[in-house]
């Protein structure tokens, strides 16, 4: 259906769950997907190549995928940091079900799948990780980044990876004057630009 995307709370459109095999975190594993959720046939470029760019994740902690549709970024964490606490955060309910059947697949119990409000206030996190909803409109997209990015602990790093010509220039831009944190271009790859986001420190 026409208003039947990605960031719809609810797709209404027959999911028709399907397996593919992805590499995360240096293995090949099978995965379902469906229909209704971000690149439901395949692991999509810029994911792979944020997985790529990113140093691994800290051993420990909360661990933030933004926008984890079927769950590649939570998956790929709790592999690489089985004692850190991974939250996979999404409006999809039908993409959060994936997550929760894919963590049953690997024999992954350190995931929590939910939406955005289930995430406890108090929460800071170790390291973000987001191939962030870019087509939910600036508007929503800036007020996103703007709650969840000031969370980060204070020597803790968010990365988040973005199409250029998607607007991978005028983001890091926004990060930096609206929000007051320190943008490094850590990675230019297909089309595709990795951004490193800290807190700024003092000089």
């Amino acid at each position: 259906m026409g208003s039947d995307h990605y960031f719809s709370s609810a797709p209404r459109s027959n999911a028709g769950t399907r397996k593919i095999r992805v590499d995360l975190a240096g293995r090949e594993v099978e995965l379902v997907t469906a229909a209704g959720v971000f690149s439901p046939d395949h692991l999509d470029q810029g994911t792979r190549v944020l997985l790529d760019a990113m140093p691994a994740p800290p051993a420990s902690g909360h661990l933030l995928d933004l926008g984890a549709g079927w769950g590649p970024i939570a998956l790929s964490l709790s592999l690489q940091s089985p004692d850190a606490t991974v939250w996979a955060v999404d409006v999809n309910e039908r993409a959060l079900d994936l997550v929760r059947r894919n963590c049953q697949r690997l024999g992954i119990h350190n995931v929590n799948a939910v939406v955005p409000d289930d995430v406890p206030g108090d929460v800071r996190f170790a390291a973000i990780v987001s191939n962030p909803p870019i087509r939910v409109g600036k508007a929503e997209l800036h007020a996103m980044l703007a709650h969840w990015l000031p969370r980060l602990d204070a020597d803790a790093t968010a990365w988040l990876v973005v199409a250029k010509h998607l607007g991978a220039e005028s983001l890091q831009r926004w990060l930096g004057s609206e929000l007051g944190l320190d943008v490094e271009r850590a990675a230019n790859s297909k089309g595709f630009r990795v951004l490193a986001v800290r807190h700024a420190t003092e000089d």
